[in-house]
């Protein structure tokens, strides 16, 4: 059967309001989606039809105090810490970086494939991970690709809202998104994880910070081994040394040397479609990008080739686009100023 055949029927049942064979259809469609390797077209769907289901059996009139209350208002409180539920298109071939950590990263994902070959023998599975180093040098990306290598659905955490002032609420809040995000089959991503270092300042209760870090500790202890950790900081020193200590792998992305530089610059131009105006420029370019960013690199680069678009005259559209090379050193020497 065809996608579209199976919409329909989904539609139908819909608007018929038979539950049991919507979901039956919803379920063949998931099945479909996953042969046809749209997995991440299935991913969104078994998220949605997890939520529904959740919802649905916490609806209608509820006594105050009953379970079905309970669980209403849990999903109203753990929805404010989660900024957004997303599947990822990414792979290896959108990260700049080392060898050496392409490498680690290609032996996590290969734990997770292959994770009952692991549990036959009764060995661990590596499934909390932490990104650190300087801002804009692909954190958050290389957790999008862990997400996309892996086909699995990554549940962004706001730790902002997570993080209170009230005493034991932080551990509270940490408990309940953890437990949720324990029911499905993904990724949890705390970005900013040094947000939780607020609790470490002098200002703060000494007891607070220690009930924090217990807390956390202890989840991390319980993660089921499918689920995955990926923290993200650029201060890896604010973070408890026990807390560090737990984390299977970390990974520490620099800002790139001259030959990753020439990477970021080849893989944002890789459709071909521009070309430089003078070529000449380009070893002067990449010498003085050193010290700067993947994401400002980039920016750097796209906000050259939008400018250099917007300049181009009528007698000229004919023509390859050129990427005007001066104006790009300058915007280069702004961002190092």
């Amino acid at each position: 059967m065809t996608q579209s055949k199976y919409i329909k029927e989904i539609a139908k049942y819909g608007l018929e309001n038979d539950q049991d064979r919507l979901l039956h259809a919803l379920n063949e469609l998931i099945d479909h989606s996953k042969k046809t390797r749209k997995t991440n077209f299935a991913l969104q769907l078994q998220s949605l039809l997890k939520d529904s289901i959740r919802q649905q059996s916490s609806t209608g009139l509820a006594i105050h105090g009953s379970k079905k209350h309970i669980s209403q208002e849990e999903d109203r409180e753990i929805n404010e810490f989660i900024l957004e539920k997303l599947t990822s298109d990414y792979s290896f071939d959108n990260l700049v970086c080392t060898d050496n950590i392409k490498e680690e990263l290609d032996y996590f994902v290969q734990e997770h494939r292959r994770i009952e070959i692991l549990q036959e023998f009764n060995l661990p599975v590596s499934n909390k991970l932490l990104f650190h180093g300087p801002s804009g040098c692909g954190k958050t990306l290389a957790a999008y690709v862990l997400a996309g290598e892996l086909n699995k659905l990554m549940i962004v955490i706001n730790l902002g809202a997570i993080v209170s002032s009230k005493l034991g609420e932080t551990s509270k809040n940490l408990s309940k998104i953890f437990k949720r995000a324990a029911t499905e089959d993904c990724i949890i991503f705390l970005d900013e994880f040094d947000s939780l270092g607020k609790v470490r300042d002098f200002s703060q209760d000494h007891g607070e910070m220690k009930r924090v870090v217990n807390t956390i500790l202890q989840l991390f202890d319980y993660l089921p081994q499918d689920n995955i950790i990926i923290a993200a900081t650029n201060h890896a020193d604010m973070i408890d040394t026990a807390l560090m200590r737990r984390f299977d792998l970390q990974v520490n992305l620099e800002l790139p040397d001259e030959t990753h530089i020439k990477e970021i610059i080849n893989k944002t131009l890789s459709n071909g479609i521009f070309e430089f105006d003078n070529k000449r420029n380009l070893s002067k370019i990449i010498k003085a990008c050193q010290g700067l960013s993947y994401y400002t690199i980039q920016k750097s680069l796209i906000t050259t080739i939008k400018r250099s678009l917007l300049s181009i005259t009528a007698d000229q559209k004919s023509k390859k686009p050129k990427i005007d090379t001066t104006l790009w050193i300058s915007l280069i020497e702004k961002e190092q100023a």
